[in-house]
């Protein structure tokens, strides 16, 4: 049977004398407990950026433009109190995404005495990974942007500014799913405020002009709708990558499945947390995602 690219590639990584721990410098010292990690990308930067603007904007037409006029105090109060608590828990969901090490291999480590202290046994191999010079564990990807091999890597995304990976994929899914949440919210919103202002003709809806109000509106239905459909989208991926266990990296390359199969609400226990609570939908709340030899591998 001919073996493919993919295949090729690991043969030649267990092959031993393609470590080469001596052409790698010792590693670089580890960062301080609970230091932030954040990557110094200027488009990642700037789409993070624009994120938290359109989330801004947002909140600000709907609480000047739509609620503030309304006619009904209990609705603009009820409304107002749930579309800015669901753009919190966007907003918070977008940092911790943001600034959380999504599962990054410490750099520089496949040096002689940390392969020696590995104490591999016949049969156990280890890969290296040629570009950040680290022990490469298994369904560990090197990002490009991140110049850190991410264990679990699913994609980059420039919209957080960070890897989607083994420790902040909750926290990108409840990225998308609050964002989709006030998405929806300001479309239907939007939708009874053109018909308060339809029936009151344009004099009462909005403390701003009828053009400027117009404006604002259609600029918000146009976000909303935009980021509804993309981060629908981008939900209903990043749950069916939970609940088959393969990442979004490993499904483009067809990568053989040599990890066990779990059930898909285990799976979701692995990225959510044990067990299942009302902090799964915390963005404030860490995942214990357990601990695993993720260095050694049987052949």
């Amino acid at each position: 049977m001919k073996k493919s690219p993919a295949n090729r590639c690991r043969d030649i990584e267990r092959q031993a004398g393609y470590l080469q721990p001596e052409h790698c410098a010792p590693p670089p010292p580890l960062p301080r407990s609970g230091a932030m990690w954040f990557i110094r990308d200027c488009c990642g930067i700037v789409c993070g950026v624009i994120t938290w603007c359109l989330v801004f904007y947002a909140e600000f037409v709907v609480l000047f433009v739509v609620l503030l006029p309304a006619k009904n105090l209990l609705y603009s109060l009820i409304n107002g109190a749930l579309f800015s608590t669901l753009a919190f828990l966007a907003l918070a969901s977008h940092a911790r995404a943001m600034c959380t090490d999504p599962g990054a291999v410490p750099k520089g480590n496949a040096t002689k005495e940390f392969i020696e202290s590995l104490h591999l046994k016949p049969g156990q191999v280890v890969y290296k990974c040629p570009k950040c010079c680290s022990i490469k564990p298994d369904r560990a990807h090197h990002c490009s942007v991140c110049k850190r091999c991410i264990k679990k890597m699913d994609h980059h995304c420039p919209w957080v500014n960070n890897c989607v990976g083994e420790k902040n994929q909750k926290f990108f899914v409840l990225f998308t799913m609050y964002i989709a949440l006030i998405s929806l919210h300001a479309l239907v919103m939007v939708a009874f405020h053109f018909i308060f202002c339809f029936e009151s003709n344009w004099t009462k809806c909005s403390a701003f002009s009828p053009p400027a109000t117009v404006i604002l509106l259609i600029l918000l239905c146009f976000e909303g709708l935009l980021f509804l459909i993309f981060t629908s989208v981008m939900l209903g991926t990043q749950v069916h990558s939970i609940c088959t266990d393969e990442t979004g990296i490993e499904h483009l390359k067809k990568e053989e499945r040599r990890w066990a199969k779990r059930t898909k609400w285990m799976n979701m226990r692995v990225v959510f947390g044990h067990p299942f609570s009302i902090a799964w939908l915390s963005p404030f709340a860490t995942p214990d995602h357990g601990k695993a030899d993720c260095y050694q591998y049987v052949v």
